[in-house]
């Protein structure tokens, strides 16, 4: 008994090609290619992209560099964190009591 079921499936000529070449390239069949971007297509709605945060990152990338912290190495970074979190550290504990 087959594991498997065949499907028709209708593509643009433009994209069919494109799919073909692909699967050359791949060294894969139409069927495999097909079958991979299902399963990423299937990723990517349980797991969907947050557009949001990401114009965030981006609008704080560019802020960075604007202020020239875009050139910070890793320990200067982790410094600057550290400091933040004690700073923010002590004006929680001063809100407490």
């Amino acid at each position: 008994m087959r594991t498997s079921r065949t499907l028709s499936v209708s593509l643009p000529p433009a994209q069919l090609k494109r799919a073909e070449r692909l699967a050359r390239k791949e060294n894969r069949t139409l069927s495999e290619l097909i079958r991979e971007a299902l399963r990423y297509h299937e990723q990517r709605q349980q797991a969907p992209i947050n557009y949001d945060l990401i114009a965030a990152l981006r609008a704080l990338q560019e802020s960075a560099k604007r202020a020239g912290l875009d050139k910070l190495t890793e320990r200067e970074i982790d410094a600057e964190v550290t400091a933040y979190r004690g700073e923010r550290d002590k004006k929680t504990k001063h809100a407490a009591r």
